[in-house]
């Protein structure tokens, strides 16, 4: 955000406005409020006898109480926790939202950055995302990252993986958030995107670490693995990570591509791997492929009396209602996990050329 001259003229004990903190802390102003009315979490010291002027001790006290909230603690009980951390010192504020309290930075209480578009409505979120009906671990996590806040992004997503196990955590919490961000995105001309990026990092990265984790302890595998790939031009990568890690806890044998496979490649890995199944994923019809799909279900390979196929996992919105033989429609993490260990029922075709 662009500060005018002006607004860095205050003193050093100015400290910043409620509107400014709230952006910074993803809360809303009211709820600002509502703390220090409620539990007394409000500035020391008002600036013209009413003016909220939030000092860096201040900052840090309603910091902690953010954190606490979104993990769970009941605001009463974070409240006191909080203040008692502030007596004793035992909270520190962001470098950058320190630097801008000392120096007394003023940030108009709505600005055109924040405010909101003719005929939207509000979120209640406290966070300025469309989250809708979500649970409080979701929260907890939009407000991390609207804030920009890496290190909290980061527990809140190693939280609900170890509170909910990977499919739930990925289907209850970082899908929902990553959406809301989307949504968010989309609708106010681009901002947001530091938002967007910084979840997309974290989710992946955690999503990594729990593939990484669990194929660390894995036994040296003698099937063949399952094959990920996204279609050609496809970018979107992180339901096939959520994927390639949910297999590996589950000592599936895996093999991930990611983004963007291109048509030769993808075959070539299917005629030199022979996977049991193929995960395709598309995100917009633009990217979807159903000719590339039923050539890979119909490739057969095997020496003869034993050739067998791969099962084809249609997967993501772009595929609309694309169905056909060998080709099954997965709608969501938990479905795809249960269709790719159930029993084989591929058939044999000895008739057929071997690809």
């Amino acid at each position: 955000m662009e500060l005018s001259a002006h607004q860095g003229t205050e003193t050093a004990d100015a400290g910043v406005t409620t509107g400014f903190l709230a952006r910074r802390l993803g809360v809303s102003p009211t709820t600002l409020r509502s703390w220090d009315r409620r539990y007394g979490l409000g500035p020391a010291v008002r600036a013209d006898g009413h003016h909220r002027r939030w000092s860096p001790d201040d900052v840090a006290m309603v910091q902690e109480m953010c954190r606490l909230t979104a993990v769970g603690l009941p605001p009463a009980e974070a409240a006191r926790a909080a203040k008692e951390a502030a007596r004793r010192g035992r909270v520190a504020v962001s470098p950058l939202l320190a630097a801008r309290t000392r120096a007394g930075v003023r940030i108009p209480e709505r600005s055109a950055m924040t405010a909101p578009r003719p005929g939207t409505v509000g979120s209640r979120s406290g966070t300025g995302l469309p989250l809708r009906d979500v649970g409080q671990d979701c929260r907890g996590l939009a407000r991390a990252a609207v804030r920009l806040d890496a290190l909290a992004v980061q527990e809140q997503l190693a939280a609900a993986v170890r509170s909910h196990g990977l499919t739930r955590a990925w289907e209850e919490v970082m899908v929902p958030t990553l959406r809301a961000v989307g949504r968010k995105w989309e609708s106010s001309g681009d901002r947001y995107v530091e938002v967007e990026h910084l979840l997309s990092w974290h989710v992946s990265a955690t999503l990594r670490h729990v593939y990484v984790s669990a194929a660390g302890h894995a036994a040296h595998a003698t099937a063949s693995p399952v094959l990920l790939a996204c279609l050609p031009d496809e970018q979107h990568t992180l339901p096939l990570e959520a994927l390639n890690a949910a297999l590996a806890e589950r000592r599936v044998p895996v093999l991930t591509l990611g983004g963007a496979v291109p048509p030769e490649a993808l075959m070539a890995t299917v005629r030199r791997v022979g996977p049991p199944a193929v995960v395709l994923w598309s995100q917009s019809r633009s990217t979807a492929n159903p000719p590339l799909a039923r050539h890979i279900a119909a490739t057969r390979w095997g020496v003869r009396g034993a050739r067998t196929r791969s099962q084809v996992l249609l997967s993501g919105p772009g595929w609309g209602e694309q169905s056909g033989p060998g080709l099954l429609r997965p709608r969501h993490l938990a479905e795809a996990l249960r269709l790719i260990t159930a029993p084989d029922h591929r058939p044999d075709d000895d008739s057929a050329p071997v690809t």
